[in-house]
């Protein structure tokens, strides 16, 4: 595998990298509106259900107390989000990417698989939220809830195919009624506003608050959201110049502020009425949703708040869906230039979750689901400094960002962020670990556990400071792009073996003439066709059905049309996957152009007729020219 990409490869999310055009004319708020949006979709991993267990445990359980921790949160997050804005804005990666340039390959692996952790974590979430709405809505089991939320693999792909901005549209719908649905529980809940405003005064009254303190940062500032978010910025084509830079910045810092307050809303309305609501009628255990949900009605009086909470969490739980299943394909590309389909992607990244949450209720019953929703944030908690680390490094190296690398306060603020984050969960580990030692398998956590951790804190200290100690040998493009240095002679291509693929369809025609028209008659043409029946998948080039006859004789007729008009013409028969079939005939004639036509299918018809011609360009190493 080659080291760097070829350029239109190395595009993060290239189905909608720069599908937005923000060359408007008009006022402030115009060319605003253009920019919202990328923020908005990172927010609904701000508010999923993880955040709601912890939100609610926290209320519940200490009041207003930890009202101050989400606002620190947000704080961080808003600073940490703005900074992978400039990344991808400026430098035209995403986290992955950068983290890719700055570490050593072992390191990188390393890295994958807590972001793939991390990814899992959030997705445990989803799954456990979603079921427990459907179960609170329609009386369904748990378990059949998340297998039902397996299905949802499937929405994302449709909502990319309709594009980027009206899949920005549908998440907003939903957060807005997750923020209606709070916002009139919280209203009907009554709270001592003087209470509110102590809750804002920093105070950890013992461990367990810090515990649940630690989950509420995780739950807030989740580390897949800035891989996320420095890649969902690229989908706006801006003005390459400094002053076009410049004020992509500018809106989108405005854009992951309104949507980042909109989400410490969400989640200070959930900490509000669980402190106003449980707290204060001494239900201070609560951190199961389905007891909050059990218990709105008898102490709010109103009949509906039960129906708006289950409302809001299904919302949650299905807005937050869709940033897994991106955040995913960002983090396998970026690392390991590996590209799957965004369906399979999805579908591996929900079972993930969904096979542990099954069998933590099968064996531990549904009372487990919100200390495994509480516990999934303190993973992800514990992840951040493996993300925010590169980020900081990345931002601040003016090799790399040029002009537009961090300044001091910045750079202060992000590290101080940092060291609050790690220093927090070394102490939560340390608690931890000795409360496991205690117990009789002290031995277990002294062979298993304690070496784990000693690696991970090593690693922790090199992601650290290496790039400290070397610099990036990896040479990266300065931003604004470099200057103009000419066009080099330009000369005339010819392509003397051209294969075309062909299907039989209305498409073939000028599929055709656009290959004749290249190479003209001194070209050799290779005619290619596969043959996608169940019997070729398995028996190859030994199926001797009657469509492969078929297939075979007019592929023929269409070489021996085009020797009749005085073209050197051969055909040749693929067998299987057209994807991988035209990739192999390439191959084997050593064509040096591959021209194929398209048929535009969009949405559902992708998944049916499959997108062979995105398959194909990618595994040939020879141009393609797709007709369309």
């Amino acid at each position: 595998m080659k080291e760097k990409y070829k350029k239109t490869d190395r595009r993060s999310l290239s189905e909608v990298h720069g599908s937005v055009k923000t060359d408007v004319r008009g006022n402030f708020w115009k060319r605003l509106f253009v920019f919202l949006g990328p923020a908005y979709l990172v927010s609904v991993g701000y508010m999923d259900p993880g955040n709601w267990a912890t939100d609610l445990a926290g209320g519940s359980r200490f009041g207003y107390d930890l009202l101050w921790v989400l606002l620190m949160s947000n704080l961080i997050a808003l600073l940490l989000q703005s900074m992978c804005a400039r990344l991808g804005v400026v430098a035209q990666r995403d986290l992955a990417q950068a983290s890719r340039e700055l570490y050593h390959p072992a390191a990188n692996i390393f890295n994958y698989i807590l972001a793939e952790i991390a990814i899992a974590a959030t997705d445990l979430a989803e799954v456990v939220g979603m079921a427990i709405g459907l179960q609170l809505l329609f009386d369904i089991p748990l378990t059949w809830g998340m297998a039902i939320s397996v299905l949802d693999a499937f929405l994302i792909l449709f909502l990319m195919h309709l594009g980027i901005r009206r899949l920005e549209a549908f998440i907003l719908a939903l957060v807005i009624i997750i923020g209606g649905a709070f916002g009139i529980q919280m209203f009907l809940a009554e709270p001592d506003l003087g209470e509110m405003a102590m809750g804002f005064v920093p105070s950890m009254p013992n461990n367990e608050a810090l515990f649940i303190a630690i989950g509420i940062i995780g739950a807030t500032v989740m580390p897949h959201n800035l891989y996320l978010h420095s890649a969902l910025v690229q989908s706006r084509k801006i003005d390459r110049s400094k002053d076009g830079i410049r004020k992509a910045i500018k809106y989108n810092i405005f854009d992951s502020a309104i949507a980042l307050n909109l989400a410490l809303f969400v989640n200070a309305a959930i900490l509000i009425l669980a402190a106003a609501v449980f707290h204060k009628h001494g239900y201070d255990g609560v951190s199961e949703i389905q007891d909050a949900h059990k218990l709105l009605e008898p102490l709010l009086g109103k009949s509906y708040a039960p129906i708006l909470f289950a409302i809001a969490l299904i919302a949650a739980g299905q807005s937050s869906t869709v940033t897994g299943t991106l955040a995913g394909q960002i983090v396998m590309e970026g690392y390991l230039h590996l590209r799957i389909a965004p369906w399979l992607r999805r579908l591996i990244t929900r079972l993930l979750a969904v096979i542990p949450a099954i069998l933590v209720i099968t064996f531990m019953g549904e009372d487990a689901t919100g200390d495994m929703l509480v516990l999934s944030q303190v993973i992800l908690s514990m992840q951040l400094g493996f993300a925010v680390i590169p980020l900081l490094h990345f931002v601040s190296d003016r090799s790399k960002m040029g002009d537009f690398a961090i300044g001091f306060w910045a750079k202060l603020g992000g590290w101080v962020s940092a060291l609050v984050i790690v220093a927090l969960n070394v102490k939560l580990v340390i608690d931890e670990v000795q409360g496991w030692m205690a117990h009789d398998n002290a031995w277990a956590i002294q062979l298993f556990v304690v070496p784990g951790l000693l690696f991970a804190a090593g690693m922790l200290l090199y992601i650290t400071f290496r790039p400290l100690v070397f610099r990036s040998s990896v040479k990266s493009t300065r931003v604004p792009h470099a200057e103009f240095k000419g066009i080099a002679p330009i000369g005339t291509p010819e392509y003397q073996e051209i294969a075309i693929a062909l299907d039989f369809s209305d498409a073939d025609q000028k599929t055709i003439e656009h290959a004749l028209h290249i190479g003209g008659k001194s070209a050799k043409y290779f005619l290619f066709h596969a043959v996608e029946t169940a019997g070729a998948w398995v028996l190859g080039s030994d199926i001797r059905d009657l469509e492969t006859s078929s297939d075979v004789q007019n592929l023929e007729k269409y070489a021996q049309g085009l020797r009749d008009m005085g073209y050197d013409s051969e055909a040749f028969i693929g067998y299987g996957s057209a994807k991988k079939a035209i990739p192999i005939l390439v191959k084997e004639k050593g064509a040096d152009l591959l021209v194929m036509g398209a048929h535009g299918h969009r949405a559902l018809k992708d998944l049916i007729f499959g997108t062979t011609v995105g398959a194909v360009r990618h595994a040939v190493d020879i141009p393609v020219l797709i007709v369309r």
